[in-house]
């Protein structure tokens, strides 16, 4: 619930928003979590006619469904498999992991890739994979989790890394046709890459933007940053999020990322394959590469099953009430896209707390 001083500033914003500006405007929260709260706190409705978005910056929905399918591949390949929950009952082309959990493959639920190696230190005999699917905000953790393994001469411990970096995203989701009039940035990868890295947005692309909490206060005082920008035609990027977020970012972070991964291209839903935009393990951690160590292949598969608009919504075209799945076909408990079954989904988000609004019928 809104605070008195909340629901205040709320009003205001809304009068803000409502303003006669150029058409309707188009702002798109880059991060899941920011979708998530949104639709949580009822700002949605609270804020029509602006329209809000959602992007890229959910993990697990913009991996792909051949990545998926290696690590089924990966999960019949007689290793143990470590996991965030998230990743479970994602499809892919064919299968998901907790189909392959329930045939009898060992996939594990952990809490951090810590913990897999945990596993791997009390399983010396059998190859531990764990699966690394995030940001910036998750990697460090892996790569220090690889550097320990490494250290402590484990063998046997493992990382699929699917992880991605969120600037080429940026880039690649500015240089398209878009319809955006701003951006909420992501206060969670911003700790590790700093504000600073996020200016070309606005100094490139001439879009306004905020880094932005997740407390109904830190959302709506971004968006109203974001409105004022677009009304003076003054766009830059600014600081919503001032104490968590700083200038150069977290830079033992940053270094330790340096230190185990390089850039690589990756392939993201929604968006196909974006140069330097994912991270791979250095060849000095080599022996800990699942994609090296267990020969993966690399089928080209589709990146949808039959309708689904997930990569749609990952790129802000539609929202996830205008796909005809929605609530019909595709629930939580059997969804056909990660954008449904992500804790940062905006599926999932839209279906818990919007879907009575403008929701497809069943």
């Amino acid at each position: 619930m809104l605070s008195g001083i909340e629901l205040a500033q709320a009003q205001q914003l809304l009068a803000l928003v409502k303003r006669k500006l150029p058409g309707h405007l188009s702002i798109m929260e880059v991060c899941g979590t920011h979708t998530t709260a949104i639709s949580k706190y009822g700002l949605r409705p609270l804020l029509e006619p602006l329209r809000l978005l959602s992007g890229p910056g959910c993990p697990v929905c913009v991996t792909t469904a051949g990545d998926i399918d290696r690590m089924i591949d990966l999960a019949g390949a007689g290793a143990i498999v470590a996991t965030f929950g998230d990743l479970l009952r994602v499809p892919g082309s064919k299968s998901s992991l907790e189909q392959a959990l329930a045939e009898g493959a060992d996939v594990r639920i952990v809490y951090s890739p810590l913990d897999a190696l945990k596993i791997a230190a009390d399983n010396p005999q059998c190859p531990v994979v764990f699966l690394g699917v995030g940001f910036e905000t998750t990697a460090p953790a892996m790569a220090l989790a690889v550097r320990q393994a490494r250290e402590k001469g484990l063998a046997n411990f493992f990382l699929y890394s699917c992880l991605k970096t969120v600037i080429p995203a940026l880039h690649a989701l500015l240089a398209a046709p878009h319809g955006l009039d701003g951006l909420l940035l992501p206060g969670h990868v911003s700790s590790i890459i700093g504000r600073q890295a996020q200016d070309f947005v606005a100094s490139v692309y001439g879009m306004p933007a905020a880094v932005v909490g997740f407390s109904e206060r830190d959302i709506l005082l971004g968006i109203a940053a974001v409105v004022r920008m677009i009304e003076e035609g003054k766009p830059k990027v600014i600081n919503a999020y001032p104490r968590v977020v700083k200038e150069e970012g977290n830079l033992l972070a940053q270094k330790l990322l340096s230190e185990v991964f390089n850039t690589a291209a990756a392939e993201w839903r929604g968006f196909g394959v974006i140069p330097m935009s994912g991270l791979a393990l250095k060849p000095e951690f080599a022996g800990h590469d699942a994609a090296l160590q267990f020969n993966l292949p690399h089928n080209s598969v589709p990146q949808e099953q039959e309708a689904c608009r997930c990569g749609d919504v990952l790129r802000g075209a539609i929202i996830p009430t205008e796909c005809a799945l929605f609530a019909g076909r595709c629930l939580p408990l059997t969804p056909l896209g990660p954008c449904m079954v992500s804790s940062e989904g905006a599926c999932a988000a839209y279906y818990r707390y919007d879907r009575k609004k403008g929701a497809a019928p069943a």
